[in-house]
């Protein structure tokens, strides 16, 4: 990043046209997340960070956010462009009637109330380069800030104050963000599994003469690097381009999980959906499925390698009472292949056909799952993703807080969107039937797992940021709702 940055500023492009740019694309990012405007209370330190954090403070008052600034440090401390960004602010505040809400006073005291309206915290405090053990004044405004935290959404810029971001080593009184809006490039430290409680939900911006190099020899999942994947489709697209999708799920107990996929197919394009399942439960997911999805009765597993299939999806809710027949179909069938839940476990007990699968398979296990997939000795998740496909010619979607997508040959690539409230039961039966749809439209395992953890976790995010979900109440029925708008903020959010 610092030699990015040094290159672009050799080509002649001021230090202050960086920051400029910087600060209104961070506010356009935050805007994506509050679409309401609330209050805005940016805790400035004195270098370039707080710049930045001051110019999207500026763009946010314009769209008509409350602005309140706390200094850390005397404004005699400031940088010199740190200190014209606050003159701006003041300028641009003053001249809209408002009397300009800036704490002039150094030091941070005791927290202050916040108001009852949605409030967000800017921690510009340090930026690039500063590393732990923190210091004081900067120590005592991180501890304000998580104070805050209960009744606020914390937003760091570039990084939380107080984190490594070469390692991802965090001070005891790191700031702890719900979102990083990071600049130019993730940072390594960024995607570490220790950073994940600190860092929160990671937004990378990106700026016209500024582009930095990808975390540790992996990539970030961001709009940039995956909307060329979904080209428009032809004013005379028919539903044959766009796969037949055999999904083989549920069972006793477990109907639910068999719907829900079909869904996720149905809703992220799919030509066409058809649902087998055990004949005790045909009835049961006949009435509960949607009408678009075709539900067929199994008799045996064996018969579905004669199907004109052209994408399979197996396991949600699938059980393991014919195992032997699953494991035939998982290794056998020549099309590509979305395997989860049931079908990792049966997968995990007979390890040896993952060496002779027949065809492209896309693996989605939760962390549980993995552990029984690949036992290890305590590792990150980068590793442990890393060497299980150096072993398996295969795609792994490892699913998390920070969702991996790896392969042989390519870098990892980290997933960037998603919220807690996808950590309930059914979020990854739709992951599963969004894979597949895209699977169907042509898409390369690796980036329709990429894709569709990033569409899936956009989703979700929207459910809430529109008002119709919480944290605690999201649903895989709101992730359905809300796909079509992840896929158009794919295409278009800039």
């Amino acid at each position: 990043m610092r030699a990015a940055e040094e290159a672009a500023l050799a080509r002649g492009i001021t230090a202050e046209a960086l920051m400029d740019q910087a600060g209104e694309r961070i506010a356009r990012a935050l805007t994506r997340f509050f679409p309401r405007a609330g209050k805005c209370i940016v805790f400035a330190g004195k270098g370039h960070n707080a710049g930045d954090a001051l110019v999207a403070a500026r763009w946010l008052a314009e769209a008509g956010w409350r602005i309140e600034t706390r200094l850390t440090f005397s404004e005699k401390e400031l940088s010199a462009l740190t200190s014209e960004k606050l003159r701006e602010l003041r300028d641009q505040e003053c001249g809209r009637g408002l009397s300009a809400p800036i704490d002039a006073t150094p030091g941070i005291g005791a927290p202050r109330p916040l108001p009852h309206s949605q409030t967000i915290i800017l921690d510009g405090l340090l930026g690039l380069g500063a590393h732990p053990p923190l210091r004081e004044p900067i120590r005592s405004a991180c501890r304000e800030i998580n104070s805050l935290r209960a009744e606020a959404y914390v937003i760091a810029i570039d990084l939380p104050t107080g984190l490594d971001g070469d390692s991802g080593a965090a001070d005891p009184d790191c700031v702890r963000a719900d979102f990083t809006i990071t600049v130019g490039g993730a940072k390594r430290g960024l995607v570490a599994d220790s950073a994940i409680d600190f860092v929160g939900r990671l937004e990378v911006v990106l700026l016209d003469e500024l582009r930095a190099g990808d975390p540790g020899g992996g990539e970030v999942a961001i709009p940039e690097s995956l909307r060329y994947l979904l080209p428009r489709r032809k004013y005379s697209a028919y539903k044959n381009q766009f796969g037949r999708i055999g999904i083989v799920a549920g069972s006793r107990g477990f109907t639910g999980a068999a719907v829900m996929c079909s869904l996720g197919a149905l809703r992220a394009g799919a030509g066409l959906v058809e649902l087998f399942v055990p004949e005790e439960i045909y009835g049961i997911v006949a009435t509960a499925a949607a009408p678009e999805v075709m539900v067929k009765p199994v008799q045996s597993y064996d018969s579905l390698l004669e199907e004109p299939i052209d994408v399979w999806a197996l396991g949600p809710g699938l059980g393991k009472a014919r195992a032997g027949e699953i494991l035939a179909l998982i290794r056998d069938a020549k099309q590509p292949m979305v395997v989860d839940a049931d079908g990792l476990n049966i997968l995990a007990e007979n390890s040896a056909t993952l060496n002779e699968l027949q065809g492209a398979r896309l693996l989605t296990p939760h962390p549980g799952e993995m552990q029984r997939l690949f036992p290890t000795a305590k590792m990150s998740r980068a590793e442990i993703a890393t060497k299980f496909c150096a072993q398996h010619t295969l795609t792994l979607l490892l699913k998390g807080s920070r969702t991996i997508v790896a392969e042989a040959g390519r870098p990892l690539s980290y997933n960037t969107t998603g919220n807690p409230g996808m950590a309930t039961g059914g979020m990854g039966d739709v992951l599963t039937g969004v894979c597949a749809a895209l699977l169907g439209a042509k898409l390369l395992p690796h980036d329709a797992a990429r894709v569709g953890a990033w569409l899936c976790g956009r989703a979700a995010e929207l459910a809430v940021c529109n008002g119709h979900a919480s944290e605690e109440s999201l649903l895989p029925g709101d992730v359905l709702d809300h796909l079509g708008a992840a896929f158009s903020d794919l295409r278009e959010c800039r």
